[in-house]
Order: C-alpha cells, then structure tokens, then sequence
C-alpha cells in the first residue's frame, strides 16, 4: 500500500500527461467558443443558443486547466479543477440542444411532442441532477488520494450521473426523431427543419457517444479501486481520453458552427410554419389552457392525450387571424436573423431607390 501511496503523491494520472495536446485543443475548441459567442450575436439568437457558450467557456477553461496541470502532476487542487471543468463542459452543451428542440417544435406547434415552452425546463431539470451528479463525482475521485471509499463514491456518482445523461439524449433523439416523422408525413419537411433534425441527432449521438466511453472508464475504476498500474488500456492511456472525450464533444461544438440553428430557426416563439410548409405567420404563440402548476406536472400533456382532447388551442388551423411573416421565410431561404450591417445598408439602398 506504501508504493501505492507514493505513486499518487508522485503524479495523479496514471500515465505521463502530454504537455503539447492540452493547449492545441484548448485553442481549438477556445476558438469554437468564440465564434459562438461571435455567431449569437450576428443571428440574435443568444436565448436559444447561450449554452453553446457557456459551455464552450467551461470547456475551454478544463482544458487550459489540464495543460497547465500536465505540468505540475502533483498539484491536487489544479488537478481537481481540469478535471470537474471537463467533465461539465458536455452537459451544458447538451441544454443548448434542448432549447433548440423547444424552439423548434414552437416553430411547427402541430407536430410538437409536448409543450414548446416547458422543454427546457424538462430537460434542464434532468440536465441539473446529472450536472450536480457528475460535478460531485468528478470531485471526489480526483481527490481521494488513497482513500478507497472516497475514490468508489465519486465512481458511483460519475457513472450515475453518465448513465442519466445517455437515457436523457436517448429521450431527445426519440423526440426529434417524432417530429421528424410527423413533418415527413404531412409533407412539412422543408430544407432548414431537416438541417436542424439532422444537426440534433448528430450531436446527441456524440454526447451518447462520450457517455459511453465516461461510463465504460468509471466502471473499470470501479472494478480495481486499488490500481495505480497495468489498470488496463482505458485507464492508462491518455489518447482515449482525446478520442472519446474531447473528439466527439470538439465535433459537437464545430458541428453547431457550421450549421449555427441561428441560421434555420426564427428567433421570435410565435413565428411558426403553416401546414403547407412554405408560408410562415406571427402566431399568438403556444397557448396551454392548463394551470401553470399542471403544465409542470405534466409536460407531455399526458391526461390530455389519454382523453383525446390536448390542452393547447390549435391555432394554426385558423391562419387567417394571423399575418404573414413580411421579412420571408425560413422554410424558403429567404429569412433571416442577422443583423442588418452597413454593408448590408449599401446593398439594400439601390434596391429602395430603384423601387
């Protein structure tokens, strides 16, 4: 036990920690981070997207964190901190795409699951225990030092909270999946509503992905609570750590660059696509004529599904009270969030003049 003792004084990874990795993905999923923040901004669509960000920034900050510890492997407390920021990054990234869901399924009410508006709550409720989860675990593995039953705790916590995540992004891609289907039968499936149910099924798969490989490490620690060497391929090798940790969460967040939801979603709730899958109207918004305190309860509406009478007004079926959308629409490429620059200005005038 005194060898065991020693090795963890010594250095708190299981390997020789790469000083040169750590700062080349910090800038790269740094850089990702501010072109988010630069991408909110451009599209206006900060209340859906701010926690790409804010991910990004923790994310960001674990990485710095675990360069500066490759260096000084003795360092608990910098230790501890590459290691929790790390481990949160994901599941804050993950409430990006549950806003995203609500605020698609605001833009097709008639195919919405469940109440637009409480999606996030739903989802982040969840999303919160696994955070505290894992956050608590991570915390306690990365400073048990040679206490056995500290280290098996934090593994409980961490593999709890790993597991809720991958059930929650399986709840996700079952809800993207139904509306998917539901737009594809009702000949609603225009080009930016399959760019953005494409885009949610790949960056789920990715943190289900990452799920996987969190939950196989925190069993196999698990497993040989006492091990400090030959703990097996997973644990003592750094490059997995990159591959199914950081690859999929880095193709995750590049991935919402690329195809940013500013581009393919309107900012405004109550903007919403009519049934012929081209014409978009300002709609009074998703009207549940529920108690507030029942549309908690019971987000999926389910009393009223069991009934054959849902509790929200369909509005759209009377588009005659609602007006068309002047600035375009997304259904047809032809809307936008941007902001209107001084370029843009320029453009536009020969345009108003010769009109």
């Amino acid at each position: 036990m005194t060898s065991n003792n020693t090795d963890r004084e010594t250095n708190l990874y299981l390997y020789n920690p790469s000083h040169i990795l750590p700062a080349i993905f910090a800038a790269l999923v740094g850089l990702s981070f501010l072109l988010h923040v630069y991408q909110n901004y451009r599209y206006r669509f900060w209340r859906v997207t701010f926690f790409i960000s804010w991910g990004g920034a923790l994310f960001t900050a674990g990485w710095i964190l675990r360069c500066i510890s490759s260096y000084h492997p003795t360092n608990l407390n910098l230790y501890i901190a590459s290691t929790v920021f790390i481990y949160v990054g994901p599941p804050v990234y993950s409430a990006a795409a549950y806003n995203l869901i609500g605020r698609l399924m605001n833009y097709l009410p008639m195919h919405a699951v469940l109440n637009p508006n409480r999606v996030l709550i739903f989802f982040v409720y969840v999303g919160a225990a696994v955070e505290a989860t894992t956050v608590a675990g991570a915390a306690k593995n990365a400073s048990a030092g040679s206490d056995l039953d500290e280290y098996k705790t934090g593994g409980i916590l961490v593999a709890a909270g790993l597991v809720l995540q991958a059930v929650v992004e399986c709840c996700v891609i079952a809800v993207v999946a139904t509306v998917h289907v539901r737009c594809s039968r009702a000949r609603m499936l225009s080009p930016n509503v399959r760019t953005i149910c494409i885009t949610l099924y790949g960056t789920s798969t990715l943190v289900l992905l990452r799920c996987i490989f969190r939950a196989v490490e925190s069993f196999k620690k698990f497993s040989d609570l006492d091990c400090r060497e030959n703990c097996g391929s997973i644990l003592s090798n750094e490059w997995y750590l990159y591959a199914f940790e950081l690859g999929p969460m880095l193709l995750y967040t590049w991935w919402l660059n690329l195809m940013h939801p500013g581009r393919h979603l309107p900012r405004q709730k109550v903007h919403y696509l009519c049934p012929d899958g081209r014409t978009e109207r300002m709609g009074p918004g998703w009207i549940d004529r529920r108690s507030q305190w029942e549309t908690f309860a019971d987000p999926l509406d389910l009393k009223g599904m069991l009934k054959g009478t849902p509790s929200h007004e369909k509005y759209w079926l009377r588009p005659d009270e609602w007006p068309v959308c002047k600035d375009g629409s997304f259904a047809m490429g032809t809307a936008t969030n941007k902001r209107i620059t001084f370029e843009d200005e320029k453009d536009l005038a020969p345009l108003s003049s010769s009109v």
